[in-house]
Parts: C-alpha cells; structure tokens; sequence
C-alpha cells in the first residue's frame, strides 16, 4: 500500500505533507505534534472540515474505515460503552463474535460482562477483535499498548504480530515507543514537523540512524514517557 501524498492544511499552512508505503508493517514515529495523529486521523476521514487534505493512494482496496480498514485506539477504555454489555458492542452475530473471542485468546463468557468488569489488557484484546470484524486489509494501530504493564504490552505485541501473520493484514503502527515497535514492526518513518526525515527498515535505522532527531528519540528512551499528540 503505497502513500504518494499526504498533505494537510490549515488556514494555508501545510501543517503535514508525507509519503509513505506500508509494505507489511509500519512504525510511524515521532514525538508530540510532529503530525502522528493528524496522519492517522486523515486516513480514518476524521480531521474537522476546516483542515483541507490532498490524499492520494494506491492500495488495491476501498481506504474507507469500517470496511477494508480497522482501528485499534490507544484506550479502550474510552472507546467502549461502559453501559453496554460487550457482546452488544460488536456488529456480527454471535458465532462470528465466538470466532473472533478466540483468535484473540478470551474466554467468550467475557463477552457478557462490562467493561468496567475487565482487565486493559482483555479490553485491549476485545478491541483488536473488534477490529477483525470485517477483515481488514490494513489496521492502524494508535499506540495501542501505552496503557499496559510491561508483561501485558509483549502479550499484545505478540497477539498482533500472529494475527498478522494469519491474515495477512498491513500494518500502521503510530507509537511514542520505539521498543514496542521494534517487536512487530519492520519498516520505520520518522516524522518531524509533519515531515518524514528518515525511514527504512528498523533494525537499519535503530542501530545506525543518519538523522539527528532520530538519534534523540532513540537515545531518549521515550517508551516511558508522553509523547502524545
């Protein structure tokens, strides 16, 4: 899937212009307002009318969400209805909510309770299974482990990397945490000022980066901080 153009503005000011391709997986990493989440948001059509975006794709499939794309939020806390039963918040009948349960490791009695009655880590796997609903093509991911435990974030990391290798789905990993996208990722762009000033394979990068910025994030060790934007 190959990004050619993304450029968004606002009152005339280009605030992102990338491209980028998405070969298997990819990490999108930058730190806060460096245009991570203005990406993902174009892609998703969900920047305010006000911001113009010129978007051009070659993907071999629909970019609409819902349909050849999914999304897996950062918290999924907030991105489920704490009043509604989980099975309800799915829109597949059950034998394909059991199905979906499994490939993600939960107990489908899970899917009766609420949310406030599960772990981040069993939300987060509902969510991803939400995501597989339709089978995607392409999921993006908004750093989807910045709310776990170390033990749970590789639990997670490793889900979606055997899920991938079982559906063959792409990847777009937008994280703050570099370590985490190492794990799952092998493709890597660096975004600075709504700018992508250097990408290429990730090990490549992380043991031999050319760009400055990139230096510092790595050597920053942000995966315990708040990069975000």
């Amino acid at each position: 899937m190959k990004i050619s153009k993304l450029h968004i503005t606002f009152k005339d000011k280009t605030l992102v212009n990338i491209a980028f391709n998405i070969a298997s997986s990819l990490a999108l990493v930058g730190q806060s307002g460096s245009g991570k989440s203005l990406t993902l948001k174009a892609l998703l059509g969900m920047l305010p009318s006000s911001m113009a975006v010129e978007l051009e794709v070659d993907a071999g499939f629909e970019l609409k969400a819902g349909k050849d794309i999914s999304f897996v939020p950062q918290n999924p806390f907030t991105a489920l209805s704490p009043l509604t039963k989980i099975r309800k918040q799915f829109f597949v009948d059950d034998k394909r909510i059991e199905e979906l349960f499994a490939q993600v490791d939960l107990d489908i009695e899970l899917a009766d309770r609420f949310v406030p009655d599960l772990s981040g880590g069993q939300l987060q796997r509902v969510v991803i299974a939400m995501a597989l609903e339709q089978e995607p093509k392409l999921i993006l991911l908004d750093e989807p482990t910045t709310a776990l435990d170390p033990k749970t974030r590789v639990l997670i990391l490793d889900l979606l990397r055997d899920l991938q290798n079982k559906h063959g789905f792409k990847m777009l990993f937008v994280t703050h945490d570099m370590n985490s996208a190492k794990v799952i990722c092998d493709e890597i762009c660096v975004i600075k000022d709504g700018k992508i000033v250097e990408s290429g394979n990730m090990q490549s990068i992380l043991n031999n980066p050319q760009e400055e910025y990139t230096k510092t994030l790595i050597d920053a060790n942000f995966a315990n901080r708040e990069f975000r934007q």
